[in-house]
């Protein structure tokens, strides 16, 4: 069955601009968990579970376990799932419509995850995700990756990919997944890999490159069905599976049962609503406009969003 989230932003705006500033600037909201995901911001001592509706800032720390998966949309309309096994953090966030400038970071430690990209703005623009060899410049596209051993179990058998008995804390696995739709239905998207001095452009939905540390990028190269199904099992957690007392499954603006916003969820009810696939199929050759970027343009067309800008560069550490 397909898993989708369904979000009314104009329910997650409301929720977004609810909570009260705190330390750190505010960068997204929680809109699912799934099983054991933890956070942790400046003001934590440790890490805590995860909750749907949760501001998201500057610096704050996603911890997820087996199992597991958080999604969070950022203010910029950018949307990031965190699959099984994963540390991820966001690092530097400006987002100002008025003065056309988006620059935004994360870095990913460990662990799969999903990207799909917000509102370029026809100023000076960067997306960019951090990875221990690898950080990749996103141009208005959906990217998945994934760091560490899970590289190791998803590609071992691909064809042209040799085998990797190493030290594995480092391998990075990135695949282009395809149009996001927030930037029309005429702009393909792409993703630029920058490692070792050295950039890798990938524009082809479906191919992937994989990074094993001390050898040279393998790809672009197109990651067979098998290779897909074993990378999409981290981001489709089975709920009850996580244990360790995080949630079962949270959503705001769920399709079906209570929205999840108390109040905010009858805000907006003419307002049309986003279905992201939480687990999609393996990328087939782009139609002129499918599914996912038809429904994401429709919603993102002609929405004003305010200036957000968090300023502080958080510097990753990698270990």
């Amino acid at each position: 069955m397909k898993t989708t989230l369904s979000v009314s932003l104009l329910a997650l705006t409301a929720a977004l601009a609810s909570f009260p500033a705190a330390g750190a600037a505010r960068v997204g909201v929680n809109a699912a968990v799934r099983n054991k995901v933890e956070m942790k911001t400046d003001a934590d001592a440790a890490l805590r579970p995860a909750v749907v509706r949760e501001d998201v800032h500057l610096g704050d720390l996603v911890s997820s376990g087996e199992q597991s998966s958080l999604q969070m949309l950022l203010l910029d309309h950018s949307v990031f799932t965190v699959g099984a096994n994963a540390r991820m953090k966001i690092d530097r966030f400006v987002y100002d419509p008025n003065k056309g400038t988006t620059d935004i970071a994360a870095s990913v430690t460990k662990g799969a995850f999903r990207f799909l990209s917000g509102q370029l703005l026809p100023g000076a623009g960067r997306q960019a995700i951090r990875t221990p060899v690898a950080t990749i410049g996103v141009r208005g596209t959906i990217v998945e990756g994934a760091v560490g051993q899970d590289v190791v179990d998803v590609v071992t058998g691909e064809p042209g990919v040799p085998a990797f008995t190493g030290d594995p804390t480092n391998a990075v696995l990135i695949l282009l997944r395809g149009p996001s739709g927030t930037q029309g239905a005429d702009k393909q998207g792409a993703i630029d890999v920058e490692s070792a001095n050295a950039t890798t452009t990938v524009n082809k939905p479906g191919n992937a490159l994989v990074y094993f540390p001390g050898r040279p990028v393998i790809g672009p190269f197109v990651l067979s069905d098998a290779a897909y199904a074993r990378f999409a099992s981290l981001l489709n957690p089975t709920p009850h599976a996580g244990g360790g007392g995080g949630p079962d499954i949270g959503s705001a603006g769920a399709a079906s049962g209570d929205s999840g916003l108390g109040d905010f969820g009858n805000i907006g009810s003419d307002m049309p609503t986003l279905d992201l696939p939480v687990n999609p199929p393996p990328p087939p050759p782009p139609p002129p406009c499918d599914e996912l970027r038809c429904q994401t343009r429709d919603i993102f067309n002609g929405q004003a969003s305010k200036g957000h800008r968090a300023e502080t560069k958080v510097h990753p550490h990698f270990h």
